[in-house]
């Protein structure tokens, strides 16, 4: 019978209730009696809750709504030391942090703990720092020994500092990559230059901790400091990094959020301008089923899938400032908008909130890629519509220094590889009063508009023309 009510077994519930009168009645209790009781009994079933666990859970959520209310980023902070080990629920806590006006600070090897704690600097507000532990691959063992050479002789001045002090051979070469990747070594170098330069590091460290336990005078005692030179790579370039793409594929792979510049930050404002029934990726929920919404979003990932009868349709997740969406393109429309359904791209669409096992949804029904109104790059030509393709043109301005155009060149084609499309490329190489035109057939290109932000942050607004 119990089994019945907790899984609402409607058979089963109807031969027990004849089995339940005629126990009532060899009680003496009269049928009519018996048939009340029952009734009482039956919907209960629905859902079922004993007064003890009521008022627990009342109790609960009172005080968690007073701590949200008062003291919002001590509740935050608690709330995501809970679910550290869980990506999601850090992703979405961090987006709550950030619709609370609650700064979110990035990991770093010179200010963050363990866990994810209060940070507060005279005179500002506090904010959350992230916490080492909660880096995908690093948990909270290998963090001990950092943590405990930086309480013992303060910040890390470098990473030959570091090495010097950290004993890096209980911590092994994935938990330093990942470090190294979600940016918590960046107060001490760049990302390129530290991932080059990791098997050097780790075996610099582990001959100076090696010198120190066997009382050797180190190169360090002799002249106070290290050059980078023993420790960096000798191939890499001074001043070069990895690109911003690469960045925010590695933090949201390692943290589940970004912290380098998010490709949709420069559009924020035009989409708050533009569309005010826009709704956020991050507050789509499960209350929201089967209402339609219209939301803008950032191409995170894409996994084609096939129908029983073997026709294709993608799952895409689309991601905003304040959390992602799975987004699901049926076979009708995914064929119409193939292009669209690439990572990286920023689409605005429109659809169906479904709940399907637990997890929350859209089902599209349009989509197009996003264009502003007011677009900076490029600032000539027309946007370029859903399905189009286009002809971007880039000018490359020569000066007198060589050097300097072959590497502004190298970057230039350095993000183009970035955006893998169908969309046309050429140069406009500009020196004095001529002009050169190269076509550039083996690329092609996804244009869109984080690409033009890209390319104009290098060669400066007005160097772009975008053709249908």
């Amino acid at each position: 019978f119990r089994k019945a009510m907790g899984k609402k077994i409607p058979k089963v519930m109807k031969k027990e209730e004849k089995n339940f009168l005629a126990g009532a009645n060899k009680k003496g209790i009269t049928t009519e009696v018996a048939k009340e009781v029952f009734s009482l009994i039956e919907p209960f079933a629905g859902y079922a809750f004993n007064k003890a666990h009521s008022v627990s859970y009342a109790l609960i959520a009172y005080r968690g709504a007073y701590l949200k209310a008062n003291y919002p980023t001590e509740y935050m902070t608690a709330f995501l030391n809970t679910y550290w080990d869980n990506m999601e629920k850090v992703r979405s806590a961090i987006a709550e942090c950030r619709r609370l006006a609650i700064q979110v600070l990035p990991p770093d090897i010179n200010r963050s703990q363990v866990n994810f704690a209060i940070e507060k600097e005279d005179g500002s507000s506090p904010a959350v720092r992230f916490g080492l532990a909660a880096i995908k691959n690093v948990g909270s063992s290998p963090i001990g020994c950092i943590l405990s050479a930086r309480k013992q002789g303060g910040i890390f001045k470098s990473i030959e500092d570091f090495c010097r002090r950290v004993d890096l051979r209980n911590i092994n070469r994935k938990v330093l990559e990942s470090l190294i990747k979600a940016g918590a070594f960046d107060s001490l170098g760049g990302r390129a230059v530290l991932l080059k330069s990791i098997g050097r590091i780790v075996s610099f460290a582990q001959t100076e901790q090696r010198m120190k336990e066997s009382g050797q005078v180190s190169m360090f005692d002799l002249w106070g400091q290290t050059s980078s030179a023993f420790v960096l790579a000798p191939e890499v370039k001074e001043g070069e990094d990895v690109s911003v793409k690469q960045k925010l594929d590695w933090e949201r792979e390692l943290l589940g959020v970004y912290f380098s510049r998010h490709p949709l930050d420069s559009l924020a404002q035009s989409l708050r301008a533009e569309r005010s029934n826009l709704t956020s990726c991050g507050e789509i929920s499960a209350d929201m089923a089967n209402e339609t919404v219209v939301t803008t979003g950032m191409v995170a990932s894409v996994r084609q899938a096939y129908t029983r009868d073997r026709r294709p349709f993608i799952v895409a997740t689309i991601e905003d400032l304040n959390g992602g969406i799975e987004t699901i393109a049926w076979p009708g429309l995914y064929e119409n908008t193939k292009e669209l359904w690439q990572e990286g791209n920023i689409l605005v669409v429109r659809g169906l909130v479904k709940v399907r096992d637990g997890k929350v949804q859209i089902t599209c029904q349009q989509a197009q890629r996003y264009q502003p109104q007011d677009n900076p790059s490029p600032s000539e030509g027309e946007g370029k519509g859903e399905g189009d393709r286009c002809h971007l043109i880039i000018n490359l301005n020569q000066t007198d220094n060589a050097g300097e155009d072959v590497e502004c060149l190298r970057k230039v084609m350095g993000i183009l590889q970035n955006y893998p499309g169908q969309d046309r490329v050429s140069l406009s190489i500009r020196g004095g009063d001529e002009s050169t035109k190269l076509e550039m057939p083996e690329i092609t290109i996804n244009y869109c508009p984080e690409l033009a932000n890209e390319l104009s942050n290098i060669l400066g607004k007005g160097n772009l023309k975008l053709e249908q």
